[in-house]
């Protein structure tokens, strides 16, 4: 493999893009532009401040927030310390939020006062270590301000031993199948590797400009629309939020993207977008710039794919991944056969193969479980030998999902072999819905499917027996489920019944579920 980067850890990656391509923009955010050199001295100030406040190698902090400049810049700093940088959704609610930090035992915490309500709880929290909470938007009692600490931070000019590729970089938690998520630890090199693969695939350069509408925290928009981008010197386009849809289509034209990143239910509203037959040259024209298209996340269907390609006449290449393999796996390739409901073959340096339910290698064309190996696969879960040796097994990572590769290896995700609901790329496991709703009072029995939905993929159904004397309503399920969990991990349905359909061992058949 020919490597597009020389860094061994993602700081020195930003810091040769920050020395070749100073001057050129890094982030376009509204009507903000924030060059290379601006986003190295802010990482690299804001760095100090949190060696100035005690935070040393492998500490923990935390980031929560919104897609904004400041994700970035803290990201980096966050590496530059050496210290672990731990992403967390920013749709969780504050119970959700308790657990990551607990769980990964940040003592920093850096977010926005959009989220106050809930950080002030938290602060109250004995179980936390939570010592400094920074704001990028205020300055609040008990709290630390972001530009305030940059300000006031002088570079000290002791040469620091820089971070090894095997240190982890980035802790980025999972939903668990058994109710609670875990924290799946990526190093320098597993993140440096999945990126010089990708640019392998793609051939992205820094004349490109990658759009990032997916949320930063999670997995597949960290490496594909930040790091990626910025280890060539290509720009991001931040978008805070999807809604009004208008304002991306605005900085696609706007701002010459070149590469738009998404998940399938963003490219379905596309593709049935209604344009006016006079006007669809204009809009070709518009959009030109725009060279290609990534689907992930969640799988992508064979009519969006065509209807896309055909509407706007770019090429959509849908991919795979997961968190724990930092996250690409496979990716459809630009310049060889592309197979429409295959997510393409595995980038380079990644080996995949199917095994039975005994771990015995089976012959093309049969589906079983998929595995996975390579340099981009985690070095573990935090705090949790026994998943990560479940999960991890002689180097090859146990994906979950059932998939087949056929003769020229095609990869095929047929099933889950994990009982899991993707709503609109985001991973949501039934057991930690049922655990919430079996504390409330009045319910006896909770099981939870995903049903499909036409613009999310799936979405939660819950079924639920009520307890002897126990009566609570659909509305008032729903609103007590979102008092404890993010909205996308709210039901669409709720179904009360009388029983369950169960195995002679009392399992629940979610299967018939489904089937009803």
């Amino acid at each position: 493999m020919t490597k597009h980067l020389s860094a061994n850890n993602l700081f020195q990656m930003l810091t040769i893009s920050a020395q070749k391509f100073s001057e050129r923009t890094a982030m376009f955010f509204a009507n903000q532009k924030i060059s290379y050199k601006q986003l190295y001295n802010m990482s690299d100030r804001l760095s100090q401040g949190l060696k100035n406040l005690g935070i040393k190698n492998s500490d923990r902090v935390a980031l929560l927030l919104h897609n904004c400049p400041e994700f970035v810049v803290a990201y980096f700093a966050i590496l530059k310390r050496e210290a672990i940088c731990v992403t967390i959704n920013n749709m969780l609610k504050g119970q959700e939020i308790e657990y990551i930090l607990r769980d990964s035992q940040a003592q920093t915490l850096i977010t926005s006062i959009v989220y106050l309500e809930q950080l002030n709880s938290l602060k109250e929290k004995d179980s936390l270590l939570l010592k400094n909470i920074i704001l990028i938007d205020a300055v609040m009692p008990g709290t630390l301000n972001f530009y305030e600490i940059i300000e006031h931070s002088f570079i000290d000019k002791e040469i620091a031993k820089p971070a090894q590729d095997d240190n982890i970089a980035t802790i980025l938690y999972t939903s668990g199948t058994t109710g609670d998520p875990k924290g799946a630890m990526l190093t320098h090199k597993n993140l440096i590797s999945n990126i010089n693969s990708c640019l392998l695939s793609i051939n992205a350069s820094h004349r490109d400009n990658f759009i990032c509408l997916l949320p930063m925290f999670h997995s597949f928009a960290l490496t594909v629309c930040i790091l990626m981008p910025l280890s060539v010197g290509a720009g991001i386009t931040i978008i805070e939020h999807l809604r009004p849809f208008r304002r991306i289509i605005r900085n696609v034209i706007k701002k010459n993207v070149t590469i738009f990143v998404a998940i399938p239910s963003i490219f379905n509203v596309l593709s049935h977008m209604h344009i006016p037959p006079i006007f669809t040259s204009r809009v070709l024209k518009l959009i030109d710039p725009l060279r290609l298209c990534i689907s992930g996340a969640a799988a992508l269907s064979v009519e969006v794919l065509k209807e896309f390609e055909h509407k706007f006449k770019v090429p959509l290449l849908e991919g795979y991944g997961l968190t724990e393999a930092s996250p690409v796996v496979s990716l459809n390739p630009m310049r060889k056969e592309r197979k429409p409901g295959s997510v393409g073959l595995p980038i380079d340096e990644v080996k995949v193969k199917v095994v039975d339910s005994q771990g015995n290698d089976l012959p093309e064309g049969q589906e079983g479980e998929l595995l996975i190996k390579g340099p981009n696969v985690m070095k573990g879960y935090f705090n949790n030998l026994k998943a990560s040796a479940d999960t991890i097994i002689e180097g090859w990572l146990y994906s979950g999902d059932i998939a087949r590769i056929d003769a020229q290896g095609y990869i095929y995700i047929v099933d889950r072999k994990k009982d899991m609901i993707n709503v609109r790329g985001l991973n949501v496991y039934p057991a930690e819905i049922e655990k919430v709703l079996l504390k409330h009072p009045a319910i006896k029995e909770a099981a939870v499917i995903g049903v499909s939905d036409r613009f999310k993929g799936e979405v939660p159904k819950a079924f639920i027996i009520l307890r002897e004397g126990g009566a609570i309503s659909e509305k008032e399920t729903i609103d007590y489920l979102r008092k404890n969990l993010a909205l996308f991990k709210i039901p669409k349905f709720v179904e009360f019944r009388d029983a369950l359909p169960k195995t002679a061992t009392g399992k629940i058949m979610k299967q018939r579920l489904k089937g009803s």
